[in-house]
Parts: C-alpha cells; structure tokens; sequence
C-alpha cells in the first residue's frame, strides 16, 4: 500500500484536517525550537498524493500529531529496520568499536520458528525475520551491547578474529575471577579507553587494568589506569565470527602445477 495513502487514512483516522495538521506541526516547531518539523499543507498534500518522501524531521512531526511509531512509519517506506544490525555489521571498520543497537527486535517473532536447544537451519525456519539480534538477544535485550572487532585489531587472534561481532553484557562491569580450564573458557571483556576500544582477556593489578593478548597474536601486553584511562564496558557472552577462506589448491591439470617448460622428463 501506497504509504502517502496510509499517512492519509491515519489523518483522517483521527478526524484531522489538512490545517490541522498544520498547526499542530507548527506548534511541535515552536516547543523544540525547530521549524524543519513544520509540515505546511502544500507540503503535506505532496506527501499524501504526489509520492513526496517526508524528512526525517516532518516524518517525526506525523509520528506525533498521528500518534503513529515513527519506526513503523519507516518501514511503509521500506526502510529495512528489522536487518539494521546485520546490515550494519557487513560494513566492517578498521578499529575496534561499539555498534548502535536500532533498540527493537523481531524476536517474539522468531521465538515461535527458532529453538536455540536445536541444530536447526536458519534459512528454513526464519531467513527473513531472524537476525543476529534476534538469535544471540532473545533473552535480556535491554543488558546487551554489540561490539565490533576492528579489521587491524589481532590482539586476540584467532579466538576472536578480526570482523568479528561480539554480544556484551553491560551489567557486569567488573572484572569476575571466575575458574577457568583452558582459554576458550577464560572470560573476555570489552573496554573503552580515551582514544578506542579494546576487547579481550583482562586482569586488575592494582589501580591497573591490564590486557594480556593471545600469544599466537605476537601483540605486546598494554595497561591502564582506572577508571580515568580504562573503563570496562561489559563482559563478552557472545561471539559471531567468519572463518578464513582456504586458498583454492590448483588443479592437477592446471599449468601452475606443471609449469610451462616442454622438456620431457627423463
């Protein structure tokens, strides 16, 4: 359905005329000092009729004299909310940092199709509705952060390779000496500094925060002070990462492997 059409029946929903909506778009403009969230009847005949994509602004001025979601007004628009985390993450970054949750979730959605107990194939069950969100952020969503590991972040290769989404749990901010056997056991956390992130193995010594990175990252151990320098973020529960590719072995009647010399052998 046309979404000018729907912004129109949502007007008339509520009895409103083109004037006002006017006034009442104006009168938003003057509590927030904003007259971008005016939308004039030319404008909003335009909208309604003429196909005109409102701005951001007016979009939000409909939201409220119509007292519609305005991220349900996005989506008559096909604006793809319910893929904005695994959109975002497909963009990688050369540093390591946080991701913006979009604070919505199709996961009641997903809950009736998607059972973590199981081995199960996404594509069959939920491919248009689960996402990254849905799947590592069923339970507890408003204590859960995403972090992304930086392309030229190696610290803690290969554990945590770079690309990699984390799932940070914002409630534990402190550092838990909790029994460990071997280090895919051993909790990782993510830290903000004054000039970046950084994510992994952590230890206090003192008034000292100090990251130890994975020895097969050759990095160099790095500390800080807290919490001026070092503040954590949260504890890592959660991790998606993308394996290396192999290199294609060349096949045996490929001339690489043969080379180009014609001699035969003797």
């Amino acid at each position: 359905m046309n979404p000018g059409f729907r912004l129109r029946q949502s007007r008339e929903r509520l009895g409103l005329t083109y004037r006002d909506v006017e006034r009442a778009s104006l009168a938003l403009a003057r509590v927030h000092t904003r007259p971008q969230f005016t939308v004039h009847i030319s404008r909003l005949a335009e909208i309604e009729n003429g196909g005109v994509v409102p701005s951001v602004h007016k979009l939000y001025a409909l939201a409220v004299v119509y007292h519609l979601n305005p991220l349900e007004i996005l989506g008559w628009y096909d604006v793809p909310l319910d893929r904005f985390l695994g959109d975002a993450i497909s963009f990688t970054a050369p540093q390591t940092h946080l991701v913006a949750s979009p604070g919505f979730s199709g996961a009641e959605k997903l809950a009736t199709q998607f059972s973590p107990e199981c081995t199960e194939f996404l594509a069959r069950c939920a491919a248009e509705s689960a996402s990254l969100e849905n799947i590592l952020n069923s339970e507890n969503g408003h204590r859960h952060c995403y972090g992304c590991i930086g392309l030229r972040d190696r610290r803690m290769e290969p554990i945590l390779r770079p690309g990699s989404v984390v799932l940070v749990d914002v409630s534990v901010r402190r550092l838990q000496e909790n029994e460990w056997s071997n280090e895919y056991d051993r909790p990782m956390y993510f830290v903000e500094l004054h000039d970046g992130y950084r994510c992994g193995w952590f230890q206090q010594e003192g008034a000292r925060l100090a990251m130890q990175p994975h020895p097969l990252s050759r990095c160099m151990p790095e500390s800080w002070k807290t919490p001026d320098d070092a503040e954590i973020v949260g504890r890592v529960v959660g991790v998606v990462t993308r394996l290396p590719v192999p290199l294609k072995a060349p096949s045996r009647e490929s001339p690489e492997l043969h080379g180009h010399s014609s001699k035969r052998a003797l």
